[in-house]
């Protein structure tokens, strides 16, 4: 059996759609709440967990939902059905909002149905993929996801200065297109593996923190450490590019996408990676890199950050107005993100699906998501808080995040189980 390759990138538009939408929400909605409504940095940092919070709720028991639901369709593409076109009207909504309950409707209509549909559809990819060919596979669908990350942040940094509405009306348009690919092309398996008894979330995790091997426990609290770190330096890195860079807020983004082009370039090698030297063992090592990067942006003065290195079209920034885009010493820091999140991301989700079997696969994707997004609940929390009490020093989030990923590379020193199988 080998991996299909056609297949698995017509399914990671299904993830290039989500990853549009939160490129563009992480990067432009603080902007929103700081300089269209004048909220704080705390305020900020909660408002934009709130995302979260309503997938913490959400995508666990909508992923073991979607272990037990039979219809038509499948047991994951109706939630696409239902969700999508939802979050796509909201979405589109959001800059169009000209006071803040207005807004708040908005964002929360697109966060409790963006919530609805991303567990089934990411589960989708091991529905498909034989155990030894998962890395492989999320590498093809982060590569997808990736690339609307890029679409979202560069060229939603240049419609941004053209209007703020633009990139929000893009990624709605983009979300009906991926949902579409997704529904016309992928057909779900029909023969499902049944047990007697599904257990729900709240066995699994049972199961998980009472498994003697507490490789399981191990693995969903490094993802809790890792994304911690890296959802605070994601939400706020525009703020942190503005206050403490000098950049405006376009180029702010245009330099964030940097990471994720990185991450789209390495995210299939890292799969192919794992499959040589293991999957804890790239994971660790994209901990270490990451961790690097982050201390080298907190001691690098900012002067020293915006140095340019070399002409780089599309992702590099101008250092003067109406100047040649140039890659800077921050934007090569961020390169060595883009690889090391790469190494973490792509395979942390098929290590936590190959702790068990096919009809637990939902359920166990909403396991790993109940730890990544309770995570990036603390995280911008944390990390706003801190940015308010060193009055607006936003970065100091760039030394607090390597702690964490710190603490994540020693939880996955333990980690025994999760590497690929053959039995399939």
């Amino acid at each position: 059996m080998k991996l299909n390759y056609g297949k698995t990138f017509l399914l990671g538009f299904g993830f290039f759609g989500i990853s549009v939408i939160w490129g563009v929400y992480n990067a432009f909605v603080p902007i929103f709440l700081s300089d269209k409504f004048g909220l704080a940095p705390a305020l900020i940092g909660f408002f934009m967990t709130l995302d979260n919070i309503a997938a913490l709720f959400i995508q666990p028991p909508v992923g073991a939902w979607s272990d037990r639901l039979r219809t038509r369709w499948g047991r994951r593409i109706p939630f696409l059905l239902v969700g999508a076109p939802v979050t796509a009207v909201a979405f589109g909504l959001i800059p169009m909002a000209a006071a803040l309950p207005l807004f708040v409707a908005c964002t929360s209509t697109l966060l409790l149905s963006a919530a609805l549909w991303r567990t089934p559809v990411v589960a989708l990819m091991p529905d498909i993929t034989p155990s030894k060919f998962r890395s492989q596979a999320n590498g093809i669908i982060n590569f997808m996801g990736g690339f609307g990350t890029i679409v979202a942040l560069q060229t939603g940094g240049l419609l941004y200065k053209m209007s703020p509405s633009f990139p929000f009306w893009l990624g709605s348009v983009l979300v009906v297109i991926a949902a579409l690919v997704v529904f016309l092309f992928i057909k779900e398996p029909k023969d499902y593996e049944e047990t007697e008894r599904q257990p729900g979330m709240i066995d699994s995790l049972k199961e998980v923190i009472n498994d003697p091997d507490k490789s399981g426990l191990r693995i969903l609290l490094a993802i809790f450490f890792w994304f911690l770190g890296f959802s605070a330096v994601e939400t706020f890195f525009t703020l942190y590019a503005k206050n403490h860079l000098g950049l405006n807020e376009g180029d702010g983004a245009t330099l964030l996408s940097v990471l994720p082009l990185f991450f789209v370039l390495f995210a299939i090698p890292s799969g192919y990676v794992a499959g040589k030297i293991g999957r804890k063992t790239t994971i660790s090592i994209g901990l270490v890199t990451i961790t690097v990067m982050l201390i080298l942006l907190y001691i690098t003065p900012a002067s020293a950050l915006l140095t340019g290195i070399a002409p780089l079209p599309l992702v590099g920034i101008p250092l003067v107005e109406g100047g040649t885009r140039m890659l800077t010493l921050a934007g090569v820091l961020l390169i060595l993100g883009g690889i090391g999140w790469a190494f973490i991301n792509i395979n942390s989700l098929p290590m936590i699906v190959d702790l068990t079997n096919a009809a637990r696969i939902g359920t166990f994707t909403g396991l790993y998501y109940l730890f990544s997004t309770f995570s990036a609940i603390i995280g911008p929390n944390v990390n706003g808080w801190a940015v308010q009490l060193t009055g607006g020093d936003y970065n100091i989030i760039m030394i607090i995040s390597p702690v964490f990923m710190l603490i994540a590379l020693v939880m996955m020193l333990g980690v025994k189980r999760g590497e690929a199988t053959s039995s399939e």
